[in-house]
């Protein structure tokens, strides 16, 4: 691809190169990549319905009538010119020289069609382009070019206001027309392309910069949009055809092992999802190559449970297994969880222990040095089973007798190298369960994990009480009293309440750390300034709300805690065991509650502020409570108003509990952002065409194609063009994130 690594200044000049870089595009294939947002039907004017005050816009309007008239410094004249779209006008306002002016009037004729092309305004009440970029079809020279140019769909590019979208499209045309087949390699293999009747990499670009027809550009993306789902298929492929070829030691589930103990103490009956997921990961532990599996389920499923019997299963084959959770409360709630659901199996070497039991450690950074110090013994000399912790299992003076099985939980929380990392203390390549409580839908999964076989698990455990949701308006006193109200009955009948709050203290903008992670932002716009949020009002704190509590007379005698994530562990600890005890039955805390967290009596969540979250984390919220016997109760307290895009996420949050929904409409939400990396909403996506939530077919067909070409040719040997596309296309930064391996 020599002549498409071509700096831009060589070919479209250094001004027009200078201004595309700052659009990011740098080189002859970057602006060949750069495609039209949208197309103009021949003749058809834009309609003017939707132009919202900010963007930058082009319109193809028809000149109605012009008006110049003098301002009041002498030097300057204003020229208003109205154009429609044959319903709708729009005015563009011109402000130079009388001369000038006088000469752009005479271009600007009544009857003209044109191109306009500026930032919207508003003025009066009326919208308005201030000294739009314009150009004519009928300015070519030849009259033939000129209908040939009137009769062929118009591509609009993503422009700026120094680069508007015909100036791009004519360094497109600069770049586009020299290029022969054998300047382009194409990633796709020829023998696709016949089968698929799949024109060219160079054909499919003409297409799509040059269409004849909408039919030309259409067939020009479905065969982008396909290379693109093929060239990202290929790189996970790639990945979990490496994983297959590793060298991993089997670990066969064993008769009369802890494994089988463990099922025959359980107080409950697993249910149908629970033990087919179970049986997949039991078959595939016992494989001699690595395990590589996604397990997800909706909140309170019983992965825990599931994940566990995984683990009993490598220590009853000689190995251990290491946890790896995002908080430490989290990794502290799975240590208590493990070793009360293992009982006297968890005891290995202690009065009371079975026979053949093993031993359950922890391992955080906030350890007093003895505790630190007995745990990394454990846990190097085999004498801990199950080794649970947060990034501390990271560190260096970590190490493990026999590593068999690494369980990460809630992915999202951790990159790449920290899960190599601990993959790397083991002998052998290890086994791998990565857990998440946020549904993915399957379009996103196919997409982003498809080296990982996933498991679903839908169905929730019996037991667990129904959680009714509701939207209350913050500012009304009689939502107010009555949550409170519910609270204290609650409290006394023997229940908990979590009062969740955006920040920690009413002093500064601490917004607590797990609020808002990138990976479940609300879009841009519902930042404070667009939310339909009351921006002036400070958000909810933790040591505000607690002090209101403590002094409200419907609470009076009632004890309020408060957690959030700059307290030490210790403090964190206590917090929840208070919490979890009944001593203090109301917890005022930060989403450090967000995940994991299990007290069965908690029954009524209080979020404040809750237009501040994404869905997916409203729905880890709630999933705090209604684990028990007790029906739950979630109130949502927001400022939001309808018909906002914050609105839209607390309606479909209170309408539902089914987390896979929410997730979708979280994702049709957010627009997808970037699936391939951290960037979401608000940022550019890798894929430029491809849409994870629409184009289903096309990423089962290129997911199939791709592990049938892997199969033959794991190193890509034989397909040098895919290779420099991966390589291309996914960044090193994008690249790692996909490693999921």
């Amino acid at each position: 691809m020599t002549a498409l690594t071509t700096p831009l200044a060589r070919l479209v000049g250094d001004r027009t190169a200078k201004v595309l870089a700052k659009l990011g595009i740098e080189t002859a294939w970057d602006l060949l990549r750069h495609y039209p947002r949208r197309y103009g039907e021949p003749g058809r004017l834009t309609d003017f319905t939707d132009l919202p005050v900010g963007d930058h816009v082009t319109v193809n309007a028809m000149v109605v009538r012009t008006s110049l008239r003098s301002t009041r410094n002498p030097r300057t004249a204003m020229l208003d010119v109205t154009v429609s779209d044959g319903r709708r006008e729009l005015l563009l306002r011109f402000f130079g020289g009388r001369g000038m002016l006088t000469s752009r009037e005479n271009q600007l004729r009544g009857g003209r069609v044109g191109l306009f092309t500026g930032t919207v305004e508003e003025f009066g009440g009326r919208r308005m382009l201030k000294n739009p970029d314009f150009r004519f079809v009928d300015d070519e020279e030849e009259s033939e070019l000129a209908a040939l140019e009137q009769s062929r769909p118009i591509p609009f590019y993503p422009a700026s206001a120094s680069l508007p979208t015909w100036r791009i499209r004519g360094a497109v045309q600069t770049v586009l027309e020299p290029l022969h087949e054998a300047d382009v390699s194409d990633p796709v293999p020829f023998r696709v392309l016949q089968r698929e009747k799949m024109p060219t990499l160079l054909e499919a670009l003409r297409l799509v910069h040059a269409p004849m027809t909408e039919a030309d550009w259409r067939r020009g993306r479905e065969r982008l949009r396909y290379e693109e789902a093929f060239v990202l298929q290929t790189a996970l492929a790639v990945r979990r055809a490496e994983a297959e070829a590793t060298a991993a030691t089997a670990r066969p589930a064993r008769e009369g092992g802890i494994r089988e103990a463990f099922e025959a103490r359980l107080p409950f009956t697993l249910t149908h999802g629970q033990q087919e997921v179970v049986a997949e990961l039991s078959a595939e532990l016992a494989r001699p190559w690595p395990m590589q599996r996604l397990l997800q389920g909706e909140v309170g499923s019983g992965k825990t449970v599931v994940a566990l019997l995984a683990m009993l299963q490598v220590v009853d084959a000689g190995g251990q297994a290491a946890l790896l959770a995002p908080t430490e409360v989290l990794a502290a709630q799975h240590a208590r969880s493990v070793t009360a659901l293992l009982g006297p199996l968890a005891e290995a070497g202690m009065l009371g222990g079975a026979e053949n039991a093993t031993r359950v450690t922890l391992l955080t950074g906030a350890m007093p040095a003895t505790a630190r110090k007995k745990a990394l013994l454990a846990a190097a000399s085999g004498e801990a089973g199950i080794v649970i912790g947060t990034h501390a299992l990271l560190s260096e003076d970590v190490q493990f007798a026999e590593l068999g099985l690494v369980v990460v939980d809630e992915q999202h929380r951790f990159g790449v190298e920290q899960r190599d990392a601990l993959r790397a203390k083991a002998a052998t390549a290890p086994h791998l369960l990565v857990m998440t409580a946020t549904p993915i839908p399957r379009t996103v999964a196919m997409t982003v994990f498809g080296d990982l076989e996933t498991s679903t698990l839908r169905e929730i455990p019996a037991g667990r009480s129904p959680i009714r949701t509701f939207l209350a308006p913050a500012k009304n006193a009689r939502w107010t009293e009555r949550t409170w109200q519910l609270a204290r009955e609650e409290v006394d009948d023997g229940g908990r309440v979590y009062v969740v709050c955006p920040r920690i203290t009413s002093e500064g903008d601490d917004v607590e750390t797990d609020l808002l992670t990138e990976t479940d932002a609300p879009p841009a716009e519902d930042a404070p300034a667009g939310s339909g949020a009351a921006p002036a009002r400070p958000l909810a704190a933790v040591d505000e709300v607690a002090a209101l509590l403590r002094e409200h007379p419907v609470l009076e005698g009632v004890a309020v805690g408060e957690l959030h994530g700059r307290m030490s562990p210790e403090d964190k600890e206590a917090a929840m065991a208070a919490f979890s005890s009944g001593q203090v039955p109301v917890l005022v805390t930060t989403t450090v509650v967000e995940v994991g967290v299990d007290v069965p009596e908690a029954s009524v969540m209080v979020i404040m502020d809750a237009e501040r979250f994404g869905i997916s984390q409203l729905h880890q919220l709630r999933g705090r409570i209604g684990r028990g016997a007790r029906p739950g109760t979630c109130i949502a307290w927001t400022t939001a108003v309808e018909d906002t895009p914050a609105m839209t996420r607390l309606r479909a949050f209170e309408a539902t509990t089914d987390g896979f929904e929410l997730a979708q409409v979280d994702l049709e939400q957010r627009r997808e952002g970037d699936i391939l990396g951290a960037a979401q909403s608000g940022r550019g996506s890798s894929l430029r065409l491809l849409r994870v939530l629409t184009d289903t077919t096309v990423i089962e067909k290129a997911r199939w194609d791709a592990r049938a070409l892997v199969d033959q040719d794991r190193l890509l040997m034989d397909h040098p063009a895919l290779l420099q596309a991966i390589t291309e296309q996914l960044d090193p930064e994008r690249a790692q994130f996909l490693d999921r391996s």
